[in-house]
């Protein structure tokens, strides 16, 4: 039987640990998909999930990784067989069933979906769940009428994954974008994505108004929290924000004025559960929207035993752009 690596985080009295581990196929989860993986990568949940800092892991021992690209080895699926090339982002691997932080993964063939033509197995970690998140964001500003002329759009955790990638695509789409950063050291690399103007992200601390000054058209929120509750007071009239993470907290400290006074919209977005006829047509706009060499410029390669350093600098707010790791 072929052995092979994979990242077990257990729990202890002490909290919980996190090692290599030799297993077996026979040690996989239920599923009737088994896939080799080649790449992986790490996102903002992975780094929670391998520290321990959030509850994020709901099943022990775990293999972590939300997101994974390979090749088929063996399926009992209809939809795959032996050979082709596949991804999978969230569906809940890495959290209650075992993730891409492992050499083989067994899963559900109903949580995979076809490598996009467009990209490598490489580019499609490049992009991984964070950027598969900004296109969603986009596509809910999109749905509200938020078109490039509306007005400026803003992006917080601007140097992030999901920031980057949605600044880039902002800009590629025409849109006016404000990149929001507590990194100062990396303005340049944000104009180079295509943002006109970048703010600070303690312009977003202090009281909250129940109305703000109108200042966004449309907003990309990482933050949650009293951040998010500042944005919401200062989105004009009309104006949709697209919330898809709590790096602040899982708050909100605000007010109903700018809902009830302005028609803002509160976009929540999950990139989780949703079904393989919603993920394709995303996956389609970003081999459309998303520049290949801007991709290429935002994300550096690691192998994957580096995940126990880098899931720290994460949460930390320490690394820039988006990760591949490699097996």
């Amino acid at each position: 039987m072929e052995r092979f690596k994979a990242l077990l985080v257990s729990k202890t009295e002490q909290g919980q640990t996190a090692d290599w581990a030799e297993l077996g196929l026979e040690d996989l989860m239920e599923g009737d998909v088994t896939v080799r993986v080649t790449q992986t990568t790490i996102n903002y949940k992975d780094g929670l999930a391998v520290t321990g800092r959030a509850p994020v892991i709901r099943r022990w021992p775990m293999i972590p990784g939300i997101d994974f690209a390979g090749v088929v080895e063996t399926s009992d699926n209809p939809d795959f067989e032996p050979g082709d090339d596949v991804i999978l982002n969230g569906c809940g691997v890495g959290e209650s069933h075992f993730g891409g932080y492992s050499e083989f993964a067994r899963v559900n063939g109903n949580w995979l979906v076809p490598k996009p033509s467009g990209f490598t197995a490489s580019q499609t970690m490049a992009i991984g769940t964070a950027g598969f998140t900004a296109m969603l964001c986009i596509q809910a500003l999109e749905d509200g009428g938020i078109r490039p002329d509306k007005g400026p759009i803003l992006v917080t955790g601007a140097v992030g994954g999901v920031g980057s990638i949605a600044v880039a695509i902002l800009a590629k789409l025409g849109y006016q974008v404000v990149a929001s950063t507590g990194r100062t050291e990396e303005h340049q690399y944000l104009e180079e994505l295509g943002a006109s103007e970048i703010i600070g992200r303690d312009a977003f601390s202090g009281a909250v108004k129940p109305l703000a000054r109108e200042r966004w058209a449309g907003a990309v929120d990482v933050a949650g929290s009293t951040t998010l509750a500042h944005i919401i007071s200062q989105t004009m009239y009309g104006g949709v924000v697209a919330a898809c993470g709590l790096a602040q907290g899982m708050d909100l400290p605000g007010f109903v004025a700018p809902f009830i006074l302005r028609g803002v919209t509160l976009a929540g977005i999950d990139s989780v559960m949703l079904p393989r006829e919603v993920r394709m047509p995303t996956w389609l706009r970003l081999e459309t929207d998303l520049d290949p060499a801007l991709l290429q410029s935002l994300t550096t390669t690691h192998p994957v035993e580096d995940v126990l350093t880098l899931a720290p600098q994460i949460l930390e707010g320490k690394l820039r752009g988006r990760i591949v790791l490699n097996f």
